[in-house]
């Protein structure tokens, strides 16, 4: 069993952000990753929005990040956490290969995309159906694209593939979308036609996808089109399988105070898992700052 102060689980940005100043205040600390660091930021091919900084992208802002922690003197572990337990004031992490233990806990989850939950979109996944543009645009040069989504994600992954093909149209359930005015004009400038009032009820094809069929919000119409790629980006859902117990809104985010603080004393959470008005890579990086801080100060008093 290894001894930390401070667990970080979760290597996106919000964990990065907290295993640098915790390992900076002074706490052992430890982040554990399921794979590679960055979470859905290593999807970003074009960062342009993070203050003070130019242009980049989600590997290389990355890269600098888990540098940065491991500088400043914290671990970084690939293992996969399967539960957390509290005893007295001691935290248990369990993974496959390892107990640690620690007095401070930070859940860095993160969130995955949420699934349109139609025919065929589980049985074409990765054969047409995608969720990550910068993995697989490449593979639809000047085929027929579609993006499912309204927020700045959908419209940001829409002008990349704008750049692979001409044929791209943005599907929208409601007849206005969400994203930030700049980000849709920026997409319409590129190209992308809109298809508003409109979802998408069943995929299908043979060994690929061939042809999509739409059914329109207001008039229940349905419509078939062919269609090579389908690339949905609706929202995402918050990692909170090891920890159900705790208190959440009703998109299923952690509640936390200013603090990161979740009601179980030691027991934080930030990022894209914490419920928040507005989910972006400069509020995770907030967040994960905070909550070290507020993990210094909770041990500072433990044993004071």
């Amino acid at each position: 069993m290894s001894n930390y102060d401070f667990i970080i689980i979760g290597s996106g940005p919000a964990g990065l952000a907290a295993a640098q100043y915790g390992a900076r205040f002074g706490l052992k600390t430890l982040v554990l990753e399921t794979d590679s660091s960055g979470g859905q930021v290593m999807q970003i091919t074009q960062l342009e929005n993070y203050p003070g900084m130019g242009n980049t992208n989600g590997k290389t802002f990355t890269d600098n990040m888990r540098k940065m922690a491991l500088d400043f003197g914290a671990e970084i572990k690939t293992e996969k956490v399967i539960s957390l337990d509290k005893i007295k004031d001691e935290f248990q992490v369990h993974t496959k290969k390892e107990t640690y233990t620690a007095l401070c806990v930070l859940l860095a989850t993160g969130a995955v995309h949420r699934t349109l939950e139609v025919k065929g979109e589980k049985e074409f996944n990765g054969r047409g159906v995608s969720y990550c543009a910068v993995c697989d645009g490449p593979f639809f040069k000047n085929k027929r694209i579609l993006v499912v989504g309204g927020g700045d994600s959908a419209c940001a992954e829409a002008i990349y593939l704008s750049s692979i093909s001409k044929d791209v149209t943005l599907v929208h359930r409601r007849n206005e979308l969400r994203a930030q005015k700049a980000v849709v004009e920026k997409m319409i400038a590129a190209g992308v036609k809109i298809k508003y009032d409109t979802v998408i009820t069943e995929i299908a094809g043979t060994n690929l996808v061939e042809q999509v069929t739409f059914q329109n919000t207001k008039t229940g119409e349905e419509s078939t089109e062919k269609a090579d790629a389908v690339f949905i980006f609706t929202g995402m859902e918050p990692q909170t399988e090891l920890i159900d117990f705790l208190q959440k809104d009703k998109g299923g985010y952690i509640i936390t105070d200013e603090n990161m603080a979740t009601l179980i004393p030691g027991l934080f959470a930030a990022g894209d898992v914490r419920a928040k008005p507005l989910r972006q890579i400069v509020t995770a990086v907030s967040d994960g700052a905070t909550a070290a801080y507020s993990a210094k100060e909770y041990i500072y008093e433990k044993n004071n």
